[in-house]
C-alpha cells in the first residue's frame, strides 16, 4: 500500500461515521465517501456510474450475475473468480499466446441473444494483454454487452470508450485490500439488489477503504518494462522459456518456466532465498493446481507444472531483478540447463 493511501485509511478511520446516516458526522462522511467516487471515476475517464464493492471478485459477480443478459461468455484464461461467477458460460477459446479468437466470437454471438462476454485486460499469471477495441466492436456490432476485468490495469481511460462493465480492486493499484469497484456505463442493464450503493450493493460503506483506493490513485504507476526485458533475457539466455513472448504483455507480469524443475521446488528455492514469486494466479498459487490459463494455450500439465509467475512491484530495483536472475540461475545450473 502507498503512503498517501495508508494515510488516506488512517484518516479515515478517525474520521468514521455512517455515510448513510443523517447526522452531521453521517453527511461528512457521505461527502468525503462521495468526492473519492468523483476521484475515482476521473482517474479512469469513466463518465457512467461507480459502485463500490470488496474488490474485483465481487464486482465480477454482480456483472456476471445481475446483468439484464440471458447467456454468458467468458474467455478460457480469465482469472478463477470470474470462472466461478460466470457458472455455465459458454467458452471464448484463445490462441498459443493466451489472445481471444475474435473469429470465434464474432460466430459466438451471431445467434442474436442478449449476451455479456467477459474478457480481462491482461492475465494476471502471464501478463499477457487482450485486444479490448477490437472485443469490444465485435461485442458492439452483435448488441452485447463487455465487461473486463481490469484488476491488472493502472488507472487509465483505456477502456472508458469501450467496455460497459468494468471489474477494479484497490489494492492492485496500492490501495488497500478489501475495497474495489465496478464501473458502470448504464445502471438499467443491471438488475438492482437493494441497499446502499444506489440500490445496487448492501452494506455500510467502506469509507477508510475507498478513501485509500482514491489516495493511491493519484500517485502514477511506475514503469517497469526495462526490468521485464532484463528478466526475460536472462531466463532466455539460461535456458529457460518466457511464457507468451510475442504478446503483448503487462510490464510488471511475467511467466517463466524451467524445464525439469517443478514449481514447487522453484518456490522453495527462491523463498529461501528470500524472493516471493508464484505458481498460477497469486490468488490460487497456494493450491498449485495445474493451471487452466496454460492449458488454455495449448501447454500439457507436465510443461504448466514448471512455470513460475514473477511480478514488480511499485519499489523493485534493478538490483534485486539481478539478484533474482542470480538465484534462477542458481536453479538452471543445478540442472544442467544453463547457456549462459
Amino acid at each position: 500500500m502507498t503512503a498517501a493511501a495508508r494515510a488516506a485509511v488512517v484518516q479515515g478511520m478517525a474520521d468514521w461515521a455512517n455515510p448513510s446516516s443523517p447526522h452531521a458526522e453521517g453527511r461528512r462522511a457521505r461527502a468525503a465517501f462521495e468526492d473519492a467516487r468523483a476521484r475515482i471515476a476521473s482517474a479512469y475517464g469513466w463518465r457512467g456510474e461507480v459502485l463500490f464493492t470488496s474488490g474485483a471478485s465481487e464486482s465480477l459477480l454482480i456483472a456476471l450475475g445481475r446483468t439484464v443478459t440471458s447467456r454468458r461468455i467468458v474467455s478460457a484464461v480469465e482469472h478463477d473468480a470470474c470462472i466461478r461467477a460466470a457458472g455455465a458460460a459458454e467458452v471464448l477459446p484463445v490462441d498459443a499466446d493466451g489472445v481471444v479468437d475474435l473469429g470465434v466470437l464474432e460466430r459466438l454471438l451471431a445467434h442474436g441473444d442478449r449476451t455479456i462476454v467477459a474478457v480481462q485486460w491482461a492475465n494476471s499469471e502471464t501478463g499477457v494483454r487482450q485486444p479490448i477495441a477490437e472485443v469490444a466492436a465485435v461485442v458492439r456490432e452483435a448488441g452485447a454487452l463487455l465487461l473486463v476485468d481490469a484488476a491488472q490495469m493502472p488507472a487509465s481511460d483505456e477502456l472508458a470508450d469501450h467496455a460497459d462493465f468494468v471489474a477494479l480492486s484497490a489494492h492492485k493499484r496500492g490501495g488497500p485490500p478489501g475495497a474495489g469497484a465496478l464501473l458502470v456505463r448504464d445502471l438499467a442493464t443491471l438488475h438492482p439488489s437493494g441497499g446502499q450503493e444506489r440500490g445496487y450493493r448492501g452494506g455500510t460503506e467502506n469509507l477508510p477503504g475507498v478513501l485509500g483506493y482514491a489516495a493511491a490513485l493519484d500517485e502514477p504507476e511506475p514503469d517497469h518494462a526495462g526490468l521485464r526485458a532484463m528478466l526475460d533475457d536472462a531466463v532466455r539466455r539460461s535456458g529457460g522459456e518466457v511464457v507468451a513472448e510475442g504478446a503483448s504483455r503487462h510490464p510488471a507480469i511475467g511467466g517463466y518456466r524451467l524445464p525439469g524443475v517443478a514449481s514447487a521446488t522453484q518456490l522453495i528455492r527462491l523463498d529461501l532465498a528470500g524472493f516471493a514469486v508464484s505458481a498460477g494466479s497469486a490468488c490460487a498459487s497456494g493450491s498449485l493446481k495445474p493451471s487452466h490459463v496454460l492449458a488454455a494455450m495449448g501447454w500439457s500439465e507436465a510443461a504448466g507444472r514448471e512455470v513460475l509467475r514473477v511480478s514488480f512491484g511499485r519499489t523493485t530495483t534493478e538490483e534485486e531483478v539481478a539478484a533474482f536472475v542470480a538465484a534462477w540461475r542458481a536453479m538452471a545450473r543445478a540442472t544442467r540447463r544453463f547457456v549462459a
